[in-house]
């Protein structure tokens, strides 16, 4: 490919040679140096006297691009292409290098058939990071800090300068350190010492001559009165904090108290409700039973007094009454007389009542009334 790429050259140039043309022509003015960054563009121009044939395009010895000045633009690298342009009796051909990679940098040449060529040379930067470390940002006022900032991944190393509160800082005041990184690249570390007074905004930059403005990183320090006052505030927070979890566990403990007072009072409740149920059901059996009771008893009124002698309701062994109000029975059983209204009261008496006396002596002239209500 490359010894294509020089071929391509040395055709044309034979190729006028032959015809005669462009003999004597040369450049008016060629490329300037340049310095880009990394992965921007770069452009070079080349004037040429009228009646120019081939104009060809080099970097670092290899041939990239090639004009002609009736079949255009033979270009062999895709990340290379050109404009051209037309003042007076001159022709300007312009070289763009598009997306510009560190190995891009070098000799950039402008040649034309018999002519001597004009080269300039293309320098690549690149710009890395730029951080202040992890600092604190609140000091104590007279107390004497450290700020350190890096730069990582430069090309070159850059140059890096401190501001207070948008003022320069005398490089006494600060240390750079540099060290070889990977690729070819750099790092920087600046640390500043200071010491505060009241609030102040650090800035920390870093310069490269590819870049339109440094690059900065800033930090702003707040600054304490005294020693006393910080202990004041961390006391002041640490009662707080106190205050703040007595309250949380006293309020926590007041309301698992009333969750336990709620619970008790409704398990209460219905507690009684239970006990007055029952109270309900073994009052209303005790009704039940005395009525039963009553019923089966009776109370006796002895202010009661029959017109008629009632007789008593068993009369054992006595001797035979007559027909009428006796009962007959075989001869071999006994002989019992009853009267006519002992017997519903006997069998009244046997069913409810067995705990009255069962026998009484038949005394006709008195006799005892007993009256079931």
């Amino acid at each position: 490919m490359d010894n294509l790429q020089k071929c391509i050259p040395v055709t044309f140039v034979l190729f006028a040679s032959l015809t005669g043309f462009g003999f004597g022509y040369s450049i008016v003015n060629g490329p300037a140096n340049a310095t880009v960054l990394a992965g921007s563009e770069a452009w070079f121009n080349c004037t040429v006297s009228q009646g120019w044939q081939v104009i060809i395009w080099l970097l670092n010895g290899n041939a990239v691009l090639t004009t002609t000045h009736g079949g255009g633009a033979v270009v062999t690298r895709d990340r290379f292409t050109q404009q051209n342009y037309t003042s007076g009796e001159n022709f300007i051909s312009e070289l763009i290098i598009h997306n510009v990679q560190q190995n891009d940098a070098g000799k950039i040449e402008c040649t034309i058939q018999f002519g001597d060529p004009n080269h300039a040379f293309l320098s690549v930067q690149v710009n890395g990071s730029l951080f202040i470390k992890d600092h604190n940002s609140t000091v104590r006022k007279n107390e004497t800090i450290e700020i350190v900032c890096e730069a990582l991944g430069w090309a070159p190393a850059p140059n890096m300068t401190w501001m207070i509160n948008n003022s320069f800082v005398d490089k006494s005041r600060y240390v750079t350190n540099h060290s070889q990184g990977s690729n070819d690249l750099h790092n920087e570390v600046s640390t500043l010492t200071l010491t505060p007074m009241a609030n102040e905004t650090l800035t920390c930059l870093a310069y490269i001559e590819a870049l339109p403005k440094p690059q900065n990183a800033t930090v702003t320090l707040i600054v304490q009165d005294s020693l006393a006052e910080n202990g004041n505030q961390e006391d002041s927070t640490r009662t707080r904090t106190i205050i703040l979890a007595v309250t949380l566990s006293i309020g926590f403990l007041l309301l698992i108290i009333i969750i336990f007072i709620i619970i008790y009072c409704c398990l209460k409740n219905k507690e009684s409700t239970y006990q007055k149920e029952l109270r309900k059901v073994s009052t209303k059996k005790t009704n039940d039973g005395s009525v039963k009771t009553r019923r089966s008893s009776g109370n006796e009124n002895s202010g009661y007094s029959p017109e008629e002698p009632v007789y008593t309701k068993q009369m054992p062994r006595i001797a035979p009454l007559p027909p009428m109000a006796s009962s007959f029975y075989h001869p071999e059983q006994e002989l019992e007389v009853s009267s006519t209204s002992e017997v519903p009261y006997k069998m009244q008496q046997n069913r409810v009542s067995p705990r009255r006396p069962t026998d009484y002596p038949v005394n006709p002239r008195k006799i005892r009334n007993v009256t079931l209500v």
